[in-house]
């Protein structure tokens, strides 16, 4: 089987990106043959595979490009990670845009939301958006529960439809020593209790709330912030001497850094399903996340982690007072590692081919 993967933008960091390489070796091991379909942006010396270019500036135009090479595309099944207007099965895995729009707007003045609507973008990917929930994607892949009920409140799609299949991530363990090493080039002493926000993108994550709330806490307390946030949004975080900035971090210095720390904190405002809380629980550490956090559904709330309301300043700094206390941070540990265990790459690979498949051969 030839299966067309569609994603028109490149990050050599990306996700998205990182997702499709691996989708293209388990499909080729399983003897089938990948194709990307992808925007101009792509360098070709990355992609081993068959690689089909379609240019267009916009989601939209991309989408229309598409849509004119789709009858003599030369794939059996299409397999998009990108909002277009069609496709045999849709990866939904940047959630719902209309659901973050919603959830947008909770947290900026109203005037934003409503300039908002009037912009292309937003209009080109709702109108997309629309269009595969509504029968475009003949099936339809939701990283969370949460994300496969936004669906069908919003656009109706038969829940036949929607498959969850949660993400998996690969399963790294850090260097032995990499705690003590990570905490003396910090300066962090031993027993220091130590928080780790993780991500890019800082207003969406909710870096803010997560300084609050350590700056509200009456305990000690050192926040390290991985990530890079966007243009000004440093200058919209409270002011506070107990964060420390890492800037980004590699893969290698991230896993050290989860072993340095004691809880992992992501106050988001809205993500469909977050890799770097799954990374955080296969460290073994207890998450403090929020309902609009689609990882949210797969933890024992207050047993494994705490999952807040969005923007709730208050409950982040019960819940990293909660988990202060080392010795119930050991007891969980094992059972965090075994819960991460389950979610699995291989796993995540395995029941998307299986959809694909099963598809093809209706």
């Amino acid at each position: 089987m030839r299966i067309g993967l569609v994603r028109r933008g490149y990050s050599s960091s990306g996700g998205a990106e990182s997702y499709l390489f691996r989708f293209a070796n388990a499909a080729r091991t399983a003897g089938h043959e990948p194709v990307l379909i992808c925007g101009p942006e792509w360098p070709r010396d990355v992609w081993p595979h068959d690689m089909v270019v379609v240019a267009g500036k916009t989601p939209g135009e991309f989408a229309d490009r598409l849509d004119d090479r789709r009858a003599s595309g030369g794939w059996d099944v299409l397999f998009s990670l990108e909002r277009v207007w069609a496709s045999d099965v849709y990866r939904a895995g940047d959630g719902v845009h209309s659901a973050w729009l919603d959830r947008r707007a909770q947290f900026e003045p109203a005037w934003r939301g409503w300039f908002r609507k009037f912009q292309r973008k937003h209009r080109e990917i709702i109108e997309l958006e629309c269009a595969l929930f509504t029968g475009g994607a003949r099936r339809v892949i939701a990283n969370s529960q949460m994300v496969k009920d936004e669906i069908i409140r919003l656009y109706g799609t038969p829940a036949e439809h929607v498959h969850v299949i949660h993400n998996g991530v690969p399963i790294h363990s850090a260097e032995p020593g990499a705690r003590e090493k990570v905490r003396a080039e910090h300066g962090l002493a031993p027993a220091e209790y130590v928080a780790l926000f993780a991500g890019s993108g800082w207003d969406r994550k909710g870096l803010r709330h997560a300084v609050a709330a350590v700056n509200a806490l009456k305990i000690p307390i050192t926040l390290l912030v991985a990530g890079r946030g966007g243009r000004g949004e440093q200058r919209t975080l409270p002011p506070s001497d107990r964060v420390r900035f890492l800037g980004a971090l590699p893969g290698e210095k991230l896993r050290a850094v989860l072993a340095a720390a004691d809880v992992f904190i992501l106050p988001t405002i809205y993500d469909p399903f977050s890799n770097a809380c799954i990374e955080a629980l296969a460290a073994g550490l207890p998450v403090i996340t929020t309902t609009a956090n689609g990882f949210a559904e797969i933890i024992a709330h207050g047993e494994e982690g705490h999952a807040v309301a969005p923007g709730d300043t208050r409950a982040l700094a019960d819940a990293l007072a909660t988990w202060a206390d080392p010795a119930r941070r050991d007891a969980v540990r094992p059972r965090l590692l075994e819960k991460a265990a389950h979610f699995s790459v291989e796993k995540n690979l395995t029941r998307t081919l299986e959809v694909i498949t099963a598809l093809h051969l209706c």
